[in-house]
């Protein structure tokens, strides 16, 4: 069986680990961290990667397309931006989740949250066709970083959009939903994250991934807030948190079979 390698990893606007503000940051900065980003991309061997917090088109950091940019640096010519956040005018912003992938991507909707036009969180789905294979189905989300009952609400939201494209476009998948991103939350507490596991344990047989390890800070990890939620489908999976301090996030890498 051939082997596949996901990869979610929050890019925090390609401003590095350290809290200082995009907008503090100059575009041939931003564009070096981008690089050094593709080049990870590429040494990992990633087929498919979800990106949080990566712009379309915003003034803070260089105005130009961040995921343009990273699909012509590593070679993976298909790609949707799931934007949530639009601003216009002056100090136009445009930014939220996407994904690139090395396989054609047949479908793709983007739902944000709420109408926020500014820190607003959201979801992107899209069906990858692997060759082979099929439709490979996969959500790549972003929860809201402060308020647990926030969190709590999207993953509600995201739990009814999930049902209804189960039972709606099931029928084009080679196995379940895989869903990843930026929980903002860790496993082990009553919050979004556990929410969802147990809601796919009802509905499937899954597993939460990385089992152990923490993602943020990068520089040095307290917290564990990145996960692949990866059906049974999905054989031998391996996890992996990469040790890489281009973000305040570290990335975390699955691979897995197809059957």
């Amino acid at each position: 069986m051939a082997r596949y390698r996901l990869l979610t990893y929050n890019i925090a606007h390609a401003r590095g680990p350290l809290p200082v503000h995009q907008g503090l940051r100059s575009a041939a900065k931003i564009r070096s961290n981008l690089l050094k980003i593709a080049r990870l991309i590429q040494r990992l061997g990633a087929d498919i990667v979800a990106l949080q917090e990566i712009d379309e088109n915003s003034r803070w950091n260089g105005s130009f397309d961040h995921l343009a940019f990273l699909s012509a640096h590593t070679g993976l010519a298909h790609a949707v931006h799931g934007v949530n956040n639009r601003r216009t005018g002056r100090y136009h912003l445009n930014y939220g989740n996407a994904v690139l992938s090395r396989f054609p991507i047949g479908y793709s909707e983007t739902t944000p949250f709420g109408l926020g036009k500014l820190g607003e969180k959201g979801f992107v789905f899209a069906e990858i066709e692997v060759p082979k294979k099929g439709r490979l189905p996969l959500v790549n989300l972003h929860l809201h970083h402060r308020s647990r009952p926030q969190r709590l609400k999207q993953a509600a939201r995201l739990i009814r959009y999930l049902d209804e494209q189960c039972t709606h476009r099931s029928a084009h998948w080679h196995v379940p939903l895989i869903v990843c991103g930026d929980f903002n939350n860790p496993s082990h507490r009553p919050d979004a994250t556990a929410t969802l596991l147990g809601y796919f344990e009802r509905t499937s047989n899954y597993t939460l991934l990385p089992k152990t390890g923490r993602t943020f800070p990068s520089l040095l990890p307290a917290r564990a807030l990145d996960y692949v939620y990866l059906p049974a489908e999905c054989r031998e999976p391996r996890a992996e948190i990469i040790r890489s301090y281009l973000s305040d996030h570290c990335p975390v890498l699955v691979e897995f079979s197809l059957p």
